[in-house]
C-alpha cells in the first residue's frame, strides 16, 4: 500500500496545480491523460508492494535467492528507467526531480550485469541446468522466485555481450522454451532466434544455424540479417560439402561433426578441481587419516582465560593442518562487527603481484571493510582472543577484514602468502609476508559458500560462530603452497567472514629485516608449541 500513497502523494498536487478542467473539453483531454497515467503507474505500485511485502519480512533471505537478486537489479535498474520515461509525459519538475533523486541510489547497469554474471557464474560450478535456475529450484531457497522469458533473454544477452556463446544458447533456448508454452512476454520468438541462430554459428555447428536461421524467417521473412546469414550459411555448407568430395570417407565424418565449444577455455587451471570441492565432490580424505582427527577442548596453552571455560577445537584436515573452533564469537559481538564494517564496505582488491598495488578483480566478488582494534572494545576482545587461543601476538597482524559474500560471491583459488617472486605484494600494507590465516565465519549459509583447498581436496564448510585457523608459512620462512584455497560461490543466501592474517614484520619486537626471516618463524613456531619456554620476552637486536 505504500506505493499506492507514494505516487498519489506525489502526482495529486499536480493535478491541483491545473484548475478549471470543467471549464473546457480541451483540459479535459489532460484530466484523462492524468489518470491513465495514474492507472499504469498504480499497476506498477501494485507489482512492487506484492514484492515488498514479502522481502520486507526478511531481507537478507529474499535476496539471498540468487534469482531475487538479478530481479531486484533489473527492476530498479532497466524498469525503473522505463517508469522515469511513462512520467516524463507529466511534465511537473517537482515529480521528475523526486524520481531523479531516487535514481542515484539504485543499481545501475554495472550491478545488473554483475547479477547476470553471478547467474551464470553459478550455473557453472554448481552444474545447474537452465530450467532448475528458471523455476527457482535451488537448494535451500526460502523465498522462491522464477524467471521470465525475457530475464532468460536478457541473462543471454548478457553473455553475448562477453562473447560467451555458450551460455548464449543455453538462455536464448530456455526463453524460447518458455515462450513456445505460452508464456505472454515483452519479447517475441524472432528476437530469440536472432541471437540463438547466431551462437551456435559461433560454436560451429552450422547445421543447426541453418534450421534455427530458416524458422526465423517463417516467422518474419523480411528479416534482412536472418536472410543475408542464410545465404552465408549456405554459401558455407555448399564450400564444404565440395570440400568433402575430394577427401576420405573419414575426412569427411570428421569436416561435418558439430565442433561446440561448451564452456571457454580460462585460466585457471584446477578450475574442475575446484568446483567439484565447491558441490561437496572430490575429497581425498582416507579412513585411516580421518581416524588422526580429534575434537578437544583447548586452553590456550593453561591461558587463565580458558582453564575454566575451555575453546573447543576440531582438526578438520591433517596436511596442512586446518583446525576449527566452535562457538569462538557470540551472535552479539557478530552483530557489533556487522554494524561498524557496513558503512565502509566496498569492493575487495587483490594485490596485483607486478605493482604491488591493490586493485579489483574479476576473480574475487566480495566487498570487505578493515576494523582496528581501537574503534571498538569488542574488536580489541575478539583480537586478544585469538592472540590467546594461538600464542601469536596480535601487534604484528593486519586489522580485521571483514568480508561479504553476496549472490555469487566468490574469491578463486589464491594464496594469503606472497611468493618469492613478489616481493612487493604486501608493500602497501606496510607489512611483511603473512604467517598464519584466521577466518571467522558471521553467518550462515543455505548453499554453497565453502572454504576450499584443491591442492589437498579440503572443503571447510561456513557455520555461524566458529572459526578456522591455518599457518600459511612453514618453520623455515617458506611458503606452504598446500594452503591455496578459495571461497566458493554463495548459491543461496548471505555469507560473512571475518579475516586476521599474521605478518612478520615485527615478529617478537623485531623489525623488518628480511635475512632474519626463517628464524623468526622458527621462533614463532617454538612459541606456539612450547609456552612454557618464555621465548616472547627474546628480542633480537
Amino acid at each position: 500500500m505504500i506505493w499506492y500513497i507514494l505516487i498519489i502523494g506525489i502526482l495529486l498536487p499536480q493535478s491541483l496545480a491545473h484548475p478549471g478542467f470543467f471549464t473546457s473539453i480541451g483540459k479535459s483531454y489532460y484530466l484523462l491523460i492524468f489518470f491513465d497515467l495514474i492507472t499504469i503507474l498504480l499497476l506498477w505500485a501494485e507489482k512492487l508492494d506484492r514484492l515488498t511485502s514479502t522481502a520486507t519480512k526478511d531481507p537478507e533471505g529474499f535476496v539471498g535467492h540468487p534469482v531475487n537478486a538479478f530481479k531486484l537489479m533489473k527492476r530498479l535498474n532497466t524498469e525503473w528507467s522505463e517508469l522515469e520515461n511513462l512520467v516524463l509525459k507529466d511534465m511537473s519538475d517537482g515529480f521528475i526531480s523526486n524520481l531523479t533523486i531516487q535514481r542515484q541510489y539504485f543499481p545501475n547497469d554495472e550491478d545488473q550485469v554483475g547479477a547476470a554474471k553471478a547467474l551464470l557464474r553459478l550455473q557453472d560450478t554448481y552444474n545447474l541446468d537452465t530450467d532448475t535456475i528458471s523455476k527457482g529450484n535451488l537448494p535451500g531457497v526460502k523465498h522462491k522466485s522464477f524467471l521470465t522469458a525475457e530475464d532468460c533473454f536478457e541473462l543471454g544477452k548478457v553473455a553475448y555481450t562477453e562473447a560467451d556463446y555458450y551460455h548464449t544458447e543455453l538462455w536464448m533456448e530456455q526463453a524460447l522454451r518458455q515462450l513456445d508454452e505460452g508464456e505472454i512476454s515483452t519479447i517475441d520468438k524472432v528476437s530469440v532466434l536472432d541471437y540463438l541462430s547466431y551462437a551456435v554459428y559461433q560454436q560451429g555447428d552450422l547445421d543447426k544455424a541453418l534450421v534455427l536461421t530458416k524458422k526465423l524467417l517463417e516467422l518474419d521473412p523480411e528479416h534482412q540479417r536472418a536472410n543475408g546469414n542464410l545465404k552465408y550459411f549456405e554459401y558455407i555448407m555448399a564450400k564444404e560439402k565440395d570440400v568433402n568430395k575430394s577427401a576420405s570417407d573419414d575426412q569427411s565424418d570428421q569436416k561435418t561433426t558439430p565442433k561446440k565449444k561448451g564452456v571457454a577455455v580460462d585460466y585457471l587451471p584446477e578450475r574442475q578441481k575446484y568446483e567439484m570441492l565447491c558441490r561437496g565432490e572430490g575429497i581425498k580424505m582416507t579412513p585411516r587419516r580421518q581416524k588422526k582427527l580429534f575434537c578437544r577442548y583447548h586452553d590456550g596453552n593453561r591461558n587463565p582465560k580458558f582453564i575454566l571455560a575451555p575453546a573447543k577445537q576440531e582438526d578438520e584436515w591433517d596436511k596442512p593442518r586446518i583446525i576449527r573452533f566452535h562457538d569462538i564469537i557470540s551472535d552479539a559481538e557478530i552483530e557489533i562487527v556487522k554494524d561498524l564494517a557496513k558503512p565502509r564496505l566496498s569492493r575487495a582488491t587483490v594485490h596485483d603481484p607486478e605493482t604491488g598495488k591493490l586493485t579489483t578483480a574479476q576473480y574475487r566478488v566480495s566487498k570487505s571493510a578493515w576494523l582496528s582494534g581501537y574503534e571498538n572494545p569488542v574488536v580489541s576482545r575478539i583480537n586478544m582472543r585469538i592472540q590467546d587461543l594461538t600464542g601469536l601476538d596480535v601487534s604484528t597482524a593486519e586489522e580485521l577484514q571483514v568480508a561479504n559474500y553476496g549472490v555469487g560471491g566468490q574469491y578463486e583459488p589464491h594464496f594469503d602468502f606472497a611468493r618469492k617472486d613478489e616481493p612487493d605484494a604486501f608493500k602497501e600494507l606496510g607489512t611483511g609476508n603473512r604467517i598464519a590465516t584466521w577466518l571467522f565465519y558471521m553467518s550462515d549459509v543455505s548453499a554453497g559458500g565453502a572454504t576450499v583447498f584443491p591442492e589437498v581436496g579440503a572443503s571447510v564448510w561456513p557455520k555461524k560462530g566458529t572459526a578456522v585457523f591455518w599457518y600459511n608459512l612453514f618453520a623455515s620462512g617458506e611458503g606452504d603452497y598446500s594452503t591455496r584455497h578459495a571461497a566458493c560461490p554463495v548459491l543461496v543466501g548471505n555469507k560473512w567472514g571475518k579475516y586476521f592474517i599474521y605478518s612478520v614484520k615485527r615478529i617478537i619486537g623485531m623489525t623488518n629485516r628480511l635475512p632474519f626471516l626463517s628464524y623468526c618463524c622458527t621462533l614463532m613456531c617454538l612459541i606456539y608449541t612450547f609456552p612454557s619456554l618464555n621465548f616472547q620476552e627474546f628480542t633480537i637486536d
